[in-house]
Formats: structure tokens, sequence, C-alpha cells
């Protein structure tokens, strides 16, 4: 009978095997267990966890070393309906974790060192996802100071480099802040302020790549990252992120999606928990869902349709709306958040 999920330490895996303990790399174990038809794996350590599961595959890396045997705590978290990389996570935070508590992940076979919060309470009101530089320049115009240009063309679109620059020309002239979508070498080569990748477009970097985006870091870029779960915002803490997307906060139809909508309350054990600015994104339709995004700390609320055909005549409601939830006093994160992706909960 196939196994669904094994927690574990190396030892036993070694055991399970019928191979000495201390000879195979642990990303091998893992490996081993699950062409044996095992679905999920997570190989723990005294700070560091193997995962090796259908959904994330790299090192999960506590702040420090602590206890082993949090197998109750796991389980626990399946049965809840957590996902095995998710119910990983969980099962390494203590009873009231805060963003000193969080893992990082890594997306190779190589241990991450801890990645420390950051001071995150940033007020960057609305991030304006546009796809075109006309919008881009009517939304600086009104007011706008995180402005997202989305644009789905191939690298190689002899117009997708002008387009860039003269975003970055326009948005630099008001005040306001470009972030590229996706177009990272193009984004460097021209100067971007700030860019964003998506989970998929980080783990597609080689190596060399990321070290190369970890040195315009260095040089005053700013890196967004999307997070949907658990160890995806263990993820983009791991990768120095600056700015980390929680979403869909609501049901959303602008991208086909398998994850479940978040939530106000994901959203605020976010905020409590990423150790960065936090943007809330998905199904932002109307300013009260605005408001109520804002008054849950996090630092920016992206709309995408809700800004029509004109946005500098439909901005002015949105930032007032941003502004009044800023006001509100927050409403506090639980002591856990709800899984947004797997099954249903037993």
């Amino acid at each position: 009978m196939a196994i669904d999920t094994l927690r574990l330490d190396a030892t036993e895996a070694a055991r399970r095997l019928h191979v000495a303990p201390g000879h195979t790399p642990i990303p091998m174990l893992a490996r081993v267990l699950r062409e044996r038809g095992v679905g999920a794996v997570v190989i723990t350590g005294a700070q560091h966890d193997w995962l090796d599961t259908p959904h994330a595959r790299g090192w999960l890396t506590r702040p420090r070393s602590g206890p082993t045997d949090h197998a109750q705590r796991f389980q626990q978290a399946l049965r809840q309906g957590w996902v095995a990389a998710d119910a990983a996570v969980l099962a390494r935070l203590p009873d009231r974790a805060d963003a000193s508590d969080l893992p990082v992940l890594s997306c190779d076979e190589v241990p991450l060192e801890w990645v420390p919060p950051r001071e995150a309470n940033e007020d960057l009101g609305v991030y304006a996802i546009v796809d075109s530089v006309a919008r881009v320049q009517a939304c600086a115009q009104a007011g706008a100071r995180l402005i997202q240009l989305r644009v789905k063309r191939p690298t190689d679109d002899p117009t997708l480099r002008d387009d860039i620059a003269e975003a970055i020309q326009s948005t630099r002239a008001q005040g306001a802040t470009l972030v590229v979508n996706d177009h990272w070498r193009t984004a460097l080569a021209l100067g971007a302020p700030a860019l964003h990748l998506g989970q998929e477009d980080w783990l597609g970097l080689a190596r060399e790549d990321r070290d190369r985006l970890a040195v315009a870091q260095q040089q005053g870029l700013r890196l967004g990252m999307s997070s949907h779960s658990l160890w995806e915002l263990c993820r983009a803490r791991g990768a120095h992120a600056d700015l980390i997307a929680c979403g869909p906060v609501w049901p959303t139809l602008t991208k086909a999606m398998p994850w479940r909508a978040q939530g106000l309350d994901n959203l605020a054990w976010w905020v409590k928990m990423a150790g960065r600015p936090v943007v809330a994104i998905g199904g932002i339709l109307a300013p009260e869902q605005l408001t109520q995004a804002a008054a849950t700390g996090a630092a920016a609320g992206c709309v995408v349709r809700g800004l029509g055909s004109n946005p500098g005549q439909t901005l002015p409601a949105w930032q007032q709306a941003w502004t009044t939830g800023r006001l509100l006093p927050r409403p506090g994160a639980g002591p856990a958040p709800h899984p947004t992706l797997g099954s249903t909960p037993t």
C-alpha cells in the first residue's frame, strides 16, 4: 500500500531504504522514497528540514536549532487540509509565532542561511497594475506612487525595451516607482527601480541569475515576489524579496489559479509573519475591499480591473479608500492561517 506522506529523520529514512546512515545525501534519500511510492517526504534535522513534495522541494531552514519532534503538529495540519509542504512549515512554528520565527525555503539542494525580518511598516498605497505605457502615465499623473507594468510579450519583441524605458522615465518624472513584471533582464539593463517575479519565474532562474539580482538589490533594486501559500511565503523571504504579495485575497478571474482565496484573516497573518512589506492582491474590485485590506496593515493594495478605462478618474476614490483603511485599528492576526490549497479538512 502506497504511503501518502512521511515525516522522519535521516536515520529512519536510511533504515527504511536499507542503507547505512550518513552515507547518502538527504535529498537522494527523499527522492528514492518518492520513487518507491511515497507521495511526499519531509526529512527533519536540527535546523534544516528537507522537503520533497508534489508542491515544493528544498531546504526549510529555521532561525535556530530546536526540538525536532513536531510529528503531532504536522499530522494535525494534514488533517486540517494543509498540503505537506505547508504542514512542514506549520510544524516548525511555535504557538505564538511572529516574523522572527518564519523559516526560509531554498529553491535547490543548497540550504540557505536564515533571513531575519526587516521593518515592514511601510505605506505604499494603491498599487496600480496596468498593461500599457499610456496607462502607466495616466496612473502616475493621477498620483499613484507604485505602478506595475505587466506586459505579456516575448523578450525579443522590438517594442518591449522602448516601452519599459518610456514607462521608467514617465514614472520617475512624476515621483512614482515603476515595477516591471517578469522581464528582469530588460528591467536591469534599463535601470528600473523595481521588479516583480512570480514563484515559477524565480525557480526558473539559474544560480548566477539569482546572484545577479542580489547584486542589483544591493544597488537599490526592489524585488517583489508573489506568494499564495506558506511555503511560498518562506521561499520569498529566503529570496530576500523586498515586497511580498499575498493573494488572492478574494476570488479572482484575472488569472487562472488553483489557490483558494486567502481572505482578510490570512492577509493579516501574512502581515504579521512575512517580515517584509506585504502587498494585498486578488479580487479587489471595490474601494470598500481596499479599505479592508489596508486595515490589516498591508503596505499596498493592488488594483487591476478596478482602474477601469480611465485611471485618472477612478484612482482618487481608490486612494481615499486606502487612506481610510490605514486609519482604522488593525484587526490583528489569528494564531494560524487557513489552507489555500489541498484536500478538504477531515
